[in-house]
């Protein structure tokens, strides 16, 4: 009788143990698909394209054959970015689930950013994405042929939270999705549909894609070399974020150099903060933007504060008239602003060696951080919240914060302030990411970089230590460095 009454039970156990053993190796496919369609998008992802062909072809048996093979290229695409994944800990015997959660990578976008990637995947797949082309501005209240298409791609990007219809009247509703697109891709959010926000809509989902895929990559690589406290700039995106303790601190708008005057990508570390700096005009920024105002102006050297010195270091004097002749020639002279309301740096310079002369610092021009486009520099960085920056750094890093203190009031006098700890600066390029928002935000590739700028520059990973092992400057001193 309890043989009879076992073996049901026994047979039941075994039948409910393979739909939980099949459920999960199912599961563990798709999430194994999921990763392959990410890593296939990257331009060294021809491997993974292979792999999800060949999974695409398979029934589910020819697919479990086919997963240890890609388990371990996976695995060796992290492992050679230097990425840890948990799956290189698992026992020998894991089941296939575990094995393939562990393959992905830590982080709290991953999941966010493989959604959307499948989403884009999809939408290229069954939708047209003809190139538009409205002949001219598309403003709020105007009608257009191609108003229900701009709508379309809008609701299906995520921006207009209705299904549109056919209407060809640019319509408040309208006018609220194309803000909320223009906002997610850098863009004056104008609601004005002109080349910019027009090129954005024109961009293919599977770009898109592309786009989130390889920056995904990049931005999981590089942040392993990141710790609990640092200063990171994303140049394209023209933000500062200031982390401590693994939290942000601050976000700041900031200024970046020009297309033509690099903000070079780098990693290094903030010894210093420099109140009232002065500035000593490189003869590039001296030859390109100064002199050409000296021609115009003899007096600008003096209504600017500047003090002019020759190459012996002996300080030169002559009248508005000289100048200008001087200007026109060949100027052996250096120019050294002094600090006050219109010195080029403003009230702070923040210093970090480097083999490219730039830094942080303030700037009189703040109407410039109202731009969308903020690619305005000679390659420094200008900080738009430079006075909680520099608060922070006082509170947290000034070793002489009795002389900080003291020295508020004082607008003229030029001093230098050793940190207690060095403070890492990362200067990186990333045109593409989900923000804490889970929104999907991309930025134009204002340097041309892109593809060149893929999974880790490995120049922004390392500080140069040849750099990072000179000595601080002395308190007092002033550094020839590139203008701002």
């Amino acid at each position: 009788m309890t043989k009879c009454v076992l073996m049901p039970l026994l047979i039941i156990l075994l039948l409910c143990s393979a739909v939980f053993t099949v459920k999960a190796d199912d599961a563990a496919l798709r999430i194994l698909n999921n990763q392959l369609q990410l890593l296939a998008l990257l331009p060294e992802g021809q491997e993974f394209a292979e792999d999800l062909r060949s999974m695409s072809r398979g029934d589910l048996n020819l697919q479990l054959e086919l997963r240890e093979g890609i388990e371990q290229d996976i695995a060796y695409f992290w492992k050679r970015h230097g990425v840890p994944l948990t799956f290189n800990t698992l026992p020998p015997d894991a089941d296939s689930l575990s094995r393939a959660l562990a393959l992905e990578p830590q982080g709290d976008d991953y999941l966010a950013t493989s959604s959307r990637i499948r989403y884009l995947i999809w939408l290229a797949e069954r939708h047209q994405w003809p190139r538009l082309d409205p002949g001219g501005w598309l403003s709020p209240g105007d009608s257009h042929l191609l108003i229900p298409t701009i709508a379309r791609r809008l609701y299906w990007l995520g921006d207009l939270g209705e299904t549109p219809g056919n209407d060809k009247l640019y319509s408040p509703q309208l006018v609220s999705a194309v803000e909320a697109f223009q906002s997610r891709h850098g863009l004056k959010t104008d609601a004005i549909i002109g080349p910019d926000t027009l090129r954005w809509l024109n961009t293919e989902p599977l770009q898109r894609a592309r786009m989130l895929a390889g920056n995904f990559v990049a931005r999981t690589v590089y942040k392993q070399q990141l710790g609990k406290r640092y200063l990171l700039v994303n140049i394209p995106a023209f933000e500062l974020t200031l982390v401590d303790d693994n939290q942000v601190q601050l976000r700041s708008r900031v200024i970046v150099g020009k297309p033509y005057r690099q903000t070079p990508l780098l990693s290094s570390e903030i010894t210093n903060i420099v109140l009232n700096p002065t500035w000593t005009v490189p003869r590039g920024i001296l030859r390109r933007d100064l002199l050409p105002q000296i021609r115009k102006d003899g007096e600008y050297l003096q209504q600017r504060h500047f003090n002019v010195y020759d190459y012996q270091g002996n300080k030169v004097e002559e009248s508005a008239e000289a100048w200008q002749k001087e200007a026109s020639g060949r100027f052996p002279y250096r120019l050294v602003q002094q600090p006050g309301a219109d010195n080029a740096l403003g009230r702070y310079k923040f210093h970090f060696s480097n083999g490219f002369n730039v830094y942080l610092h303030d700037t009189p021009d703040k109407h410039l951080f109202a731009k969308a486009n903020r690619a305005l520099s000679s390659g420094c960085i200008r900080v738009d919240k430079v006075e909680e920056l520099a608060s922070w750094m006082a509170n947290n890093l000034v070793r002489d914060k009795r002389s900080w203190q003291r020295m508020q009031s004082d607008y003229q006098t030029t001093q230098w302030f050793a940190f207690e700890q060095r403070l890492p600066v990362h200067l990186v390029y990333w045109t593409a990411w989900i923000d804490e928002w889970e929104r999907t935000q991309f930025r134009s590739d204002i340097y041309q970089l892109s593809p060149g700028v893929k999974v880790a520059t490995q120049a922004q990973m390392r500080l140069d230590t040849e750099w990072a092992n000179k000595p601080e400057p002395r308190s007092g001193g002033e550094a020839h460095l590139l203008g701002p």
